[in-house]
């Protein structure tokens, strides 16, 4: 990666505004690194034009493919369980379909044209919305991801405590929700709490890693939810993958084929690998970042070097994320496993969780497929 003007070396107090620029610039999206010396970048780097034209098309056409297939498998499905999954996974690919195409609808041209942003956005209306759309699309496949697994928790493990599964209406309500929740997270900045700046190569705006009180609350809130759904994905994924592992060890269980039960979770499980894999790098340097600033809270006006470069390099590894996500549904289907393990044998019902059901009661919520 391009060195920056100032040495790497240089400590937190050492740190002055760019350009020689005024205090007061420090309370725009203006002033967190020196976009004058970024700009003398060499090409050759993460910050290359061709970098992030190659990551935005992959990702977008990625994701497209997955929707498309999608699509196509929603219309041959009977099962109201496999439906609202597949629902929730809709969510999540339009999701990161719509992520990857706004943002990079402002990175990659400014890697092309190299324009001024203090020329073009004065007002730090395009910078807001592009950090908006950062923290909107990034938060959301966590939440989502959060939110399936408690779907097919509550699925396999109380599949009685719920006298229908979620219907379509409601699977799509949810995920209205998450993106709700994610708005109103992500417009705190712009209502006063933290504020999104400008970050190195210039190319992008995100949260701002300064050590002032409202900068420190956005990003411990931001970076502690999305820990917080990882965590509780992790939890649920863990339960529920137990419990059909002890569904196919029951030799007393009813000998009916639940393939989309273990499908589902072996795609949970990819996501969850994948946001894990992605996410927490981030989420902990966002925290560690802040922490360790609080001792020089107020003389602190501009990131240092390597934590600007640091900060480039883990929102590449998340973009990762919104590439790889929709890749866990198009290879771990099950027309795709059984093409490459032709002898998979047909898999007990959950229902053999509980053998001591009255054989009548068995039989109808096997015949209804109530726990597909």
């Amino acid at each position: 990666m391009p060195e920056a003007a100032r040495s790497s070396g240089m400590g937190w107090g050492d740190m002055e505004p760019p350009n020689g620029s005024t205090a007061g610039q420090s309370d725009t999206c203006f002033g967190v690194f020196n976009a004058s010396d970024s700009r003398t970048s060499a090409q050759t780097s993460i910050t290359s034009p061709w970098f992030s034209t190659a990551f935005g098309l992959i990702g977008l056409c990625s994701n497209l493919f997955a929707l498309c297939v999608l699509l196509s498998s929603s219309r041959k499905l009977s099962s109201q369980a496999r439906s609202s999954f597949l629902i929730f996974l809709c969510g999540l690919v339009v999701t990161d379909f719509m992520g990857l195409l706004v943002t990079a609808s402002v990175i990659i041209p400014y890697h092309f044209i190299k324009f001024a942003w203090a020329e073009v956005d004065p007002g730090c209306h395009l910078c807001n919305f592009l950090g908006f759309s950062m923290v909107f699309f990034g938060q959301c496949p966590l939440l989502l991801g959060a939110t399936m697994a408690g779907e097919r928790f509550f699925g396999i493990n109380h599949p009685f405590s719920r006298s229908t599964s979620i219907s379509k209406r409601r699977a799509w309500s949810i995920v209205g929700l998450v993106w709700g929740f994610s708005c109103l997270l992500g417009l705190l900045p712009v209502l006063g709490l933290g504020r999104y700046t400008l970050q190195y190569p210039g190319s992008w705006c995100f949260l701002t890693l300064l050590p002032d009180t409202g900068n420190v609350i956005f990003c411990l809130l931001f970076a502690l939810l999305g820990i917080f759904s990882v965590l509780l994905s992790f939890i649920f994924n863990t339960v529920s993958v137990v419990t059909l592992c002890r569904v196919y060890h029951d030799r007393e269980s009813v000998q009916r084929r639940r393939d989309s039960e273990v499908e589902m979770m072996v795609q949970l499980v990819g996501i969850m690998i994948i946001a894990t894999i992605c996410w927490m790098p981030l989420l902990i340097f966002i925290i560690q970042t802040v922490l360790q600033q609080l001792p020089a809270s107020g003389r602190i006006q501009m990131l240092p070097t390597e934590t600007q470069k640091m900060l480039l390099i883990y929102i590449r590894m998340v973009t990762w994320n919104q590439i790889l996500d929709p890749w866990v549904y198009i290879l771990f289907r099950r027309a795709v496993l059984q093409r490459i393990y032709p002898n998979l044998r047909p898999r007990p019902s959950i229902i053999s969780l509980y053998p001591m059901l009255n054989p009548s009661l068995r039989r109808k919520l096997t015949t209804d497929s109530v726990l597909q």
